[in-house]
C-alpha cells in the first residue's frame, strides 16, 4: 500500500526525522490560505500523486508570492500528471502539498528496502540525488552505496556515519545525518514498510539535513496492526476493480490484455499467463481467488473480470485441492447468468468434486467450452478470442 508524500512526512516526523513545514490543500482557496499560514518567502506547491517522478513531469512550482501559489493550484489540480511510473494514462492530481521553501545547497538520495538478495533490509544512499537517480543507478552503479543492516541489532550508528561519509556529506553534518537514517529505520521497521524513500535529502544553506520528499510502502500483510496507516489509503490512487477484489480477500492485478483468467494459487496463475501467451495470446489479468473460495467469492471475481471492457474471452484454471470443483462452478453459472456472460468462456477443472462441477456446469445451459489441460484451455481461449 502506498501514500501520499505529504502523510508519508507527518509519520517521519513522528521519529524525529527533519521534514520542511507543510499541508494539505485541496482548492486553490485552500492553497493560498495554507501559503498565509507558513509565511514563507518562497512557496512550493507539489502535486500529490501515487507516482515517482513528479518533477521532470511539471507537478511541482516554486511561487514567489500568493498570486502564483493560486495560478499554479489551479493548473496543478484536475490536471493529469504522466511520469515514467504512471504509465501513459497518467494520474488526476486531486490534493496538492503545499511546503515553505527550502534553501538547497546540495541534494543526495537515501532510501531503506528489502533486499531479496540478502532477505535483509538495506540502506542505499548516494551523492546524486534528485530527479536522475534512475539514471545514476543504470550508468554509475558505483555511485550508490550499500549498508545492509542485522535484523538482530537494527541500523548501528557507524553504519550511519559511514553512509554519510561515502555520500559525501560535509564532515560537519555527518552526525546530524546518521540521525536523520536511524530515525527513518525506526520508522521503517515501526510501521512495517517495504519502502521508503527520500529523494531527494538535502544539506541546507543553514546547515540542516532535511528530508525534502518521502515515498513510503507498506507491507500489506502487515496493515492490520498498522489502523492508523490503513485510514491514509487513498482510493482515487487505486484501480476501482483492485479496490473491489480487496474487499473479498481476492488477489487482482489489471493487465493490458484481453483474455480474463481465474485460477486458484498464485504459482498456477502465473503458469495460466504464461501459457495464454504461449499461445498468442495476452492475459488481462492476473486474479487467484484462493484455496478457500466461496461461491459469493468466486462471482464476485467474475463480475470484476466482465468489469474490464477490454476482456474478449475468459479462462477459468483450477486444480481442486483445497477449493472444490463445485463451489468454483456454481460461482460461474451465478455470475454469468448475473452479468449476462456474452464472451467465450473456457473451463478447466480439476481435482476435488471435479465430476460434480463439471455436471453444473453441463447442466447450466451456459455456453462454456471444456478443456482437458492448462495448455489445451489455454488454446482454445486464445482461438476462440482471436
Amino acid at each position: 500500500m502506498n501514500i501520499h508524500e505529504y502523510q508519508g512526512k507527518e509519520i517521519l516526523r513522528k521519529y524525529g526525522v527533519a521534514v520542511p513545514n507543510g499541508k494539505v490543500a485541496f482548492s486553490p482557496e485552500e492553497a493560498v490560505k495554507v501559503a498565509k499560514e507558513l509565511g514563507s518567502n518562497v512557496i512550493v506547491v507539489k502535486a500529490q500523486i501515487h507516482a515517482g517522478g513528479r518533477g521532470k513531469a511539471g507537478g511541482v512550482k516554486i511561487a514567489k508570492n500568493l498570486e502564483e501559489v493560486r495560478t499554479y493550484a489551479k493548473e496543478l489540480l484536475g490536471k493529469i500528471l504522466v511520469t515514467h511510473q504512471t504509465g501513459p494514462e497518467g494520474k488526476e492530481v486531486k490534493r496538492l502539498y503545499i511546503e515553505e521553501g527550502s534553501d538547497i545547497k546540495k541534494e543526495y538520495y537515501l532510501s531503506f528496502v528489502l533486499d531479496r538478495a540478502t532477505s535483509r533490509v538495506t540502506l542505499m544512499g548516494s551523492e546524486e540525488g534528485g530527479m536522475d537517480i534512475e539514471e545514476v543507478a543504470e550508468t554509475s552503479p558505483e555511485k550508490i552505496f550499500k549498508e545492509v543492516i542485522d535484523p538482530v541489532t537494527g541500523l548501528l550508528p557507524f553504519q550511519a556515519r559511514r553512509m554519510a561519509f561515502n555520500m559525501n556529506i560535509p564532515a560537519k553534518l555527518v552526525n546530524k545525518a546518521a540521525k536523520l537514517m536511524l530515525g527513518l529505520y525506526e520508522a521503517f521497521v515501526e510501521k512495517d514498510a517495504s519502502i521508503l524513500e527520500i529523494n531527494p535529502l538535502v544539506v541546507t544553506g543553514n546547515e540542516e539535513v532535511v528530508a525534502l520528499d518521502a515515498k513510503f510502502n507498506f507491507d500489506a500483510n502487515a496493515l492490520y496492526r498498522h489502523k492508523d496507516i490503513v485510514e491514509l489509503r487513498d482510493y482515487d490512487e487505486e484501480d476501482p476493480k483492485e479496490i473491489e477484489a480487496s474487499k473479498y480477500d481476492l488477489s487482482y492485478i489489471p493487465l493490458d490484455g484481453n483474455i480474463g483468467c481465474m485460477v486458484n494459487g498464485a504459482g498456477l496463475a502465473m503458469a495460466t499467463m504464461d501459457t495464454i501467451s504461449y499461445y498468442g495470446g495476452k492475459p488481462a489479468n492476473f486474479l487467484d481467488v484462493g484455496g478457500g473460495a466461496t461461491t459469493e467469492k468466486v462471482t464476485e471475481a467474475f463480475k470484476i473480470i466482465l468489469s474490464d471492457p477490454n476482456v474478449k474471452g475468459i479462462f477459468v484454471n483450477i486444480f481442486g485441492g483445497i477449493m472444490k470443483c463445485d463451489v468454483i462452478a456454481e460461482g460461474v453459472i451465478t455470475a454469468a447468468k448475473q452479468l449476462g456472460l456474452k464472451v467465450p468462456l473456457v473451463v478447466r477443472l480439476e481435482g476435488t468434486n471435479v465430476d460434480l462441477g463439471k455436471e453444473l456446469l453441463n447442466a447450466s445451459g451456459l455456453n462454456i467450452v471444456a478443456a482437458d489441460s492448462m495448455a489445451d484451455g489455454a488454446e482454445k481461449i486464445v482461438e476462440l478470442v482471436g
